[in-house]
């Protein structure tokens, strides 16, 4: 097969296909992130850290199924919700830690 980078696909016998699946797990990635970001912020906000514990069965459920999910996006994906769910654990007792700081509001209804 003859590779010329500077000719076009054709000239080249390059195939014209494109796989989005890298694209897609990276879209899902970042709004599994930003989905994650505010739920910490309001399970903190309401009834602090301890459902931290539900955080960990999320994340421990989501990679186990993952490992069951033959469909390589919904796989990752769900790997993804997985590692940001136990991730969200650390950033649980960051944020109590910021709202410690003054950097969040204190929930005025909720004892400390």
């Amino acid at each position: 097969m003859n590779y010329c980078y500077l000719c076009t696909p054709k000239e080249a016998n390059i195939d014209e296909k494109m796989y989005f699946t890298g694209i897609i797990i990276a879209i899902c990635t970042f709004l599994t992130i930003g989905i994650w970001h505010p739920i910490v912020i309001k399970t903190e906000y309401y009834w602090g850290t301890r459902p931290w514990i539900v955080y960990l069965l999320i994340g421990l459920a989501s990679l186990v199924a993952a490992l069951f999910i033959e469909n390589t996006i919904i796989s990752a994906v769900v790997g993804v919700f997985g590692a940001s769910a136990l991730w969200g654990i650390g950033e649980l007792f960051q944020q109590k830690k910021r709202v410690e700081k003054g950097w969040f509001p204190k929930n005025p209804n909720r004892r400390y």
